[in-house]
């Protein structure tokens, strides 16, 4: 009896498994076939059918379902003559199978393009941001959230107010709110229209402001309206938040770049800093220097190229000491065969750098042309990241803030912690007294002035990077360099760096109030009127040398 029993049992257990079996397994059968006859429909010659499968593809919201779709739309989809269905590579010509996406080796004979009309149009829109704004995939709902404004309908908004409400990055979410809002302010429904202006007012930008004074200009044109009033005292005061954001962005750009110039304007300066401070040598061929550091640039470059191109990356790494080689040769080439005769007579070594830069610009273009030149950058600085919207920051100008940082890192650590630089401020201080010290003033003048040379060919590298390369491009610096360099304090490397910096962001938040060249006019008068304040400049010069 106990056997019996326990047999039928097991019978009975056996059969229920069987069952509960058959029901998991038949649902998942029928969902499956659904979505392979809904998606075969596609290819049907009748448009009633096509319209049919794509609102029975977006109910299933199976996203296998967005290829075929996408396909759709854009003409790209192809059927055979067994009703298989195909995805054509706009580039290669491929056909990929749907669904699956694997690559048809040996392509069927006879294919034909399903006819679509506006009506299945209008289907096709909606089911595929349906899909799309429901993908597991961030970017895909990234891309169809921000392609919503150029294709929302009315009758999308109830799925994309789901989508909305369901989002769980907040991104998506807030580029979500926009497109509803911007799809509202265009109802006529005078609450919609509010709630859409205080949403554009608090997280929009200068697309909302274009909206917005639209929607403003329409509402003047209407009379008899009650909300016209609350609308239009909104939207004003959204016009006034968007303005004051819009403004403190442009600032902040124009601060960022400022930073980047003013490091370049300060690699200038600091050699020039070094070298007038030291031997009071007015040297306008210093701009020459900034040219010559950016063609040497170009010609690493060219060289990497043509002989190693695989390291082509690796380009800019070798620019950086070619540059202060050959720019420290030249100078030092200089000052020992022209500038060392001419200590002490101003004049005339004004003229004769000045002549020297005629000579070397004119070189150049004989060299390499007048035209100017590419230097392109490597991938490591190209791009950059959106700190602020509409405020993007390249890597090749935080490269630049960083690069100009920890130059001047190591000009004071060679003027401060090196038997070089001991000499150079002693030199500076008293020549006379360090002459009578044993210190070979000569040298030390040939030394720094290579320095001070080479310093100017590193803000070429740097210059190369986010301006043109040509033949003149150092006479666009030279005055400035001079301006920081009397602002700061002669032979004061704290008083360059503040003054480059000071000079450099200044002129960048100005040009868009006054424009380049008036601002340029008011830095140069409140430099005049601080000069003649002070003489000595932001950092006075201490020693016997301030005295003479």
């Amino acid at each position: 009896m106990r056997t019996i029993l326990s047999s039928s049992l097991g019978g009975l257990a056996r059969r229920f498994f069987v069952v509960l079996g058959i029901l998991f397994i038949l649902p998942a059968q029928g969902v499956a076939g659904e979505f392979e006859d809904a998606l075969a429909g596609l290819g049907s010659k009748s448009r009633k059918q096509i319209k049919s499968s794509i609102q029975q593809l977006a109910h299933l919201e199976d996203p296998r379902a967005l290829p075929a779709l996408t396909a759709l739309l854009e003409k790209r989809l192809r059927v055979d003559a067994e009703g298989r269905l195909y995805e054509v590579v706009e580039d290669s010509g491929e056909l990929l199978r749907i669904p699956g996406g694997e690559v048809v080796a040996s392509p069927p004979d006879s294919l034909r393009k399903p006819r679509i009309n506006n009506a299945v149009r209008r289907v096709l829109g909606p089911a595929i941001a349906h899909l799309q704004l429901d993908s597991p995939d961030a970017d895909v709902r990234r891309s169809a959230a921000e392609a919503l404004p150029d294709r929302l309908s009315e009758r999308m908004l109830p799925d994309v107010r789901a989508a909305a409400e369901r989002e769980k990055d907040p991104q998506i979410r807030e580029l979500l709110a926009l497109a509803l809002a911007r799809a509202d302010i265009q109802s006529g429904d005078s609450q919609r229209q509010l709630a859409a202006v205080e949403l554009l007012g608090e997280s929009g930008g200068r697309v909302a402001a274009s909206i917005l004074s639209t929607l403003l200009e329409q509402i003047d044109s209407e009379e008899g309206s009650e909300a016209d009033p609350a609308l239009r005292k909104a939207i004003e005061s959204a016009l006034a938040r968007i303005e004051m954001r819009t403004d403190l962005i442009d600032m902040a750009g124009n601060l960022i770049y400022g930073l980047s110039l003013a490091s370049v304007l300060l690699l200038v300066a600091l050699g020039l800093g070094i070298t007038f401070g030291l031997m009071k040598v007015i040297n306008m061929a210093h701009g020459e220097m900034l040219m010559l550091g950016a063609y040497t640039t170009y010609s690493v470059q060219i060289l990497f190229l043509q002989y190693m191109p695989g390291w082509i990356e690796a380009y800019m790494l070798a620019a950086v000491p070619c540059a202060f080689a050959v720019c420290g040769l030249v100078g030092m080439g200089l000052e020992r065969g022209i500038i060392r005769h001419l200590y002490g007579r101003p004049l005339e070594t004004l003229l004769a750098t000045w002549g020297i830069s005629l000579l070397l610009i004119q070189t150049v273009r004989l060299i390499f042309g007048a035209q100017n030149v590419e230097v392109a950058n490597p991938d490591w600085l190209s791009g950059g990241f959106e700190i602020l919207e509409g405020v993007v920051l390249p890597w090749s100008r935080v490269a630049i803030v960083l690069f100009a940082s920890a130059t001047v890192a190591a000009v004071w650590l060679l003027l401060q912690r090196t038997p070089l630089g001991l000499q150079v401020r002693a030199v500076t201080q008293n020549r006379e007294m360090a002459a009578c010290m044993g210190i070979a003033t000569g040298r030390v003048d040939m030394w720094t002035f290579g320095l001070g040379s080479a310093i100017a060919g590193l803000g070429g590298v740097a210059l190369s990077q986010i301006g043109n390369v040509g033949p003149e491009m150092g006479q666009a610096y030279i005055v400035d360099s001079f301006l920081v360099v009397v602002l700061g304090g002669v032979g004061k490397l704290a008083g360059t760096v503040t003054a480059a910096l000071g000079i450099g962001v200044v002129n960048k938040l100005l040009e868009p109030l006054t424009g380049a060249v008036f601002g340029k006019i008011l830095v140069l008068l409140f430099i005049v009127l601080f000069i003649q304040r002070r003489p000595q400049g932001i950092f006075a010069l201490q020693g016997r040398a301030a005295e003479s």
